[in-house]
């Protein structure tokens, strides 16, 4: 199992520099049917990754840029008036696909953005009155500008929570950046196999299941959790006043799955508490909402997360 991951990588590899934590992170989130959100600054090769996972996978890929002038029928799809028939069609959108890239998501109000919400839970969409499946797999990769670029319209939390991860991605270091020049400038990125068919991605998905995960494990991801919600009761009183709302039951039930899957991608069938600790902040970071102390003393989501981990003892 494990070779078909790394060669997976290494196949998206052929077109994006550096950035392995980010394959790593896409690769555990379409293993659990999830959807991912990453936040950086233009130009981090965040529309030809998701190309280039398409084109190994074999799926089908859609992309939406969102403009303050979109609407929800240029996402889902409008029943149009034949005049030759007098009867209505339903002309479906771009969100038919099984990769859908929503780029600078927080470019668009939130009237667009919520008409992602029932196709990334309920997995189809209602146009007029009729619901339609979308295709399995369905994984959307939204991503997003710092908050504090101009023109940007904050997610609202109802939304944050249907991502199953949430990715920072950082600048390349320097040696990638000038290998990432001279792949472009020489032109010498190589064309992208399919190596990995449909039903070997559905059958891993369904591997899944098969993954042990012990009860001292679950405890674990559960306290980490809980811990956001109530940290007096964990030894950390100073966070209290940090923390305005904690992370929220799909945070548990996500960290469960994406540990299952992590482990499944190391060679293992079962899971550690390595493993819980190598996603929690992927998936959590975007399910905590700082208070107004927080913000003031700039305390991100991350510190709060790696006191949290280094606090709560190991099972």
């Amino acid at each position: 199992m494990i070779e078909e991951f790394t060669q997976l990588k290494k196949e998206i590899s052929k077109v994006i520099v550096g950035h392995s934590a980010m394959l790593d992170s896409l690769i555990v989130a379409l293993l659990c049917e999830g959807h991912v959100l990453i936040e950086g600054v233009p130009g981090l090769a965040k529309t030809t990754t998701i190309n280039a996972l398409a084109k190994a996978l074999g799926l089908s890929f859609g992309r939406v840029q969102f403009t303050p002038d979109l609407l929800p029928s240029d996402i889902v799809g409008a029943q149009i008036y034949s005049p030759k028939t007098s009867e209505f069609k339903t002309k479906k959108g771009p969100i038919f696909t099984n990769l859908l890239l929503a780029d600078e998501i927080n470019r668009a109000p939130a009237k667009v953005q919520s008409a992602l919400l029932e196709g990334m839970q309920e997995h189809q969409v209602t146009i007029g009155e009729e619901s339609f499946e979308l295709p399995r797999p369905f994984f959307v990769l939204a991503t997003q500008n710092p908050l504090e670029s101009e023109g940007t319209y904050a997610l609202p939390e109802a939304q944050l929570d249907r991502f199953m991860m949430k990715i920072l991605l950082k600048y390349n270091t320097k040696a990638e950046e000038i290998e990432l020049a001279r792949r472009i400038s020489l032109q010498s990125n190589e064309a992208i196999q399919n190596v990995l068919d449909l039903p070997t991605l559905l059958q891993m998905q369904q591997q899944l299941k098969a993954v042990h995960i012990d009860s001292q494990v679950e405890e674990y991801i559960a306290d980490i959790v809980f811990a956001t919600r109530n940290p007096q009761d964990y030894g950390m009183p100073k966070l209290q006043e940090l923390i305005r709302f904690g992370a929220s039951p799909r945070a548990t039930i996500d960290l469960n799955k994406a540990s299952r899957a992590y482990a499944m991608m190391q060679g293992k069938d079962y899971v550690t508490p390595v493993d819980v600790v190598s996603v929690a902040k992927e998936v959590m970071r975007h399910r905590i909402i700082l208070s107004y102390e927080a913000q003031a003393e700039n305390i991100d989501v991350d510190t709060i997360l790696d006191e949290i981990i280094q606090t709560l003892p190991l099972p």
